[in-house]
């Protein structure tokens, strides 16, 4: 119940901020990008220069493979992410929860872990996953527009335990829907 708790806070003040927000790129290169926050809110001038503490962590089931998974749900946890980070685990994952489904791009600024992602649909569906190089800033942007979650892990990870598009991400309170948007 804490979790539920603090997904419903985060969720709600992220509702106001978060109508289109992606992991920040190149505006040019990235035309569904979000306009940037108003600057009131402090979230316009952010500019992570260091790694984030370990977040609030889930249990993931992506079929038979389990993963510790940190949540990202704040607008500062989400820009940040795996940035600076230097090591990850390889049952570990970081799972970035988006108040709508959108098209996400992502990208490697500052992030040294090489990573794997994939774009996952409301239902909790993978519908996308794409490998990214360190320090590579070239967004990575989803064929579609109805992504809700990113699940971040190491790069090879889905294929070393044969995760593929179309498996089902849930957790240990029950579908993504259930675990973060119920009676909502």
């Amino acid at each position: 119940m804490k979790l539920r708790k603090s997904v419903v806070v985060n969720l709600g003040g992220m509702a106001l901020i978060l109508a289109g927000c992606d992991k920040p790129g190149p505006r040019a290169q990235t035309p569904a990008a979000p306009s940037p926050p108003p600057a009131a809110n402090g979230v316009a001038d952010f500019a992570p220069t260091n790694a984030q503490p370990r977040l609030q962590t889930i249990k993931l089931w992506l079929g038979p493979q389990e993963l510790t998974s940190e949540l990202a749900m704040s607008i500062p946890q989400i820009m940040t992410g795996m940035m600076f980070r230097k090591e990850m685990a390889e049952t570990e994952g970081m799972l970035f929860v988006f108040g709508r489904a959108h098209q996400v791009s992502f990208y490697m600024r500052n992030t040294l872990i090489p990573l794997s992602c994939a774009y996952i649909d409301p239902e909790g569906t993978i519908l996308e996953i794409h490998d990214m190089k360190p320090l590579d800033e070239s967004p990575i942007e989803a064929a579609s527009s109805n992504i809700q979650y990113v699940l971040e892990v190491k790069q090879g990870w889905f294929e070393r335990n044969k995760v593929a598009t179309g498996s089902v991400v849930r957790t240990e309170i029950g579908s993504l829907p259930d675990t973060f948007f119920k009676g909502r």
